[in-house]
């Protein structure tokens, strides 16, 4: 067997600094993960979280109620329609909200949820509802013309 000399040892610094950084890594990558569990929060969510919703940086989905923009300047107000609940936003960004926010789009307002009730938003994404239906749904699309299509079957 082979004696180490004390030249050989690693020193007791050198592990205990090796052991809190790599704590240190695991508890970052912990914390990441919980806070990426859910990309977003729905109105219902939102309004149940009680007093933590007042503190938290937070993403809420909805889609936009018809005829409720209302454009001031770059920035917009307008509500969030999910499953019969109204949500009221505010939204004030370095950019006006995109071209694909139009009423019935699936919006994602990013922000804080203020104790008046609205939801001040910094960032906004949209999809445009019509852009993603079947295209004989899509609003403003012709009527089928063909025989095949406008006949009943077997004539």
């Amino acid at each position: 067997m082979v004696a180490m000399s004390t030249r050989d040892k690693i020193p007791v610094k050198i592990v205990i600094a090796s052991l809190v950084i790599v704590a240190t890594v695991v508890y970052l990558a912990v914390t990441a993960q919980q806070d990426n569990k859910q990309y977003y929060v729905t109105i219902s969510e939102l309004q149940s979280m009680g007093n933590k919703a007042y503190t938290r940086h937070l993403r809420v989905a909805g889609n936009v109620a018809p005829g409720s923009i209302h454009r001031v300047g770059a920035g917009a107000n307008f509500e969030l329609l999910e499953q019969g609940k109204l949500l009221q936003v505010q939204y004030v960004g370095s950019e006006p909200p995109p071209d694909t926010f139009k009423d019935d789009a699936q919006a994602l307002a990013v922000g804080m949820y203020g104790r008046d009730g609205v939801f001040h938003a910094t960032q906004l994404q949209a999809k445009c509802a019509s852009k993603y239906a079947p295209a004989d749904k899509k609003p403003g699309a012709a009527a089928p013309t063909t025989a095949a299509a406008v006949l009943p079957a077997g004539r």
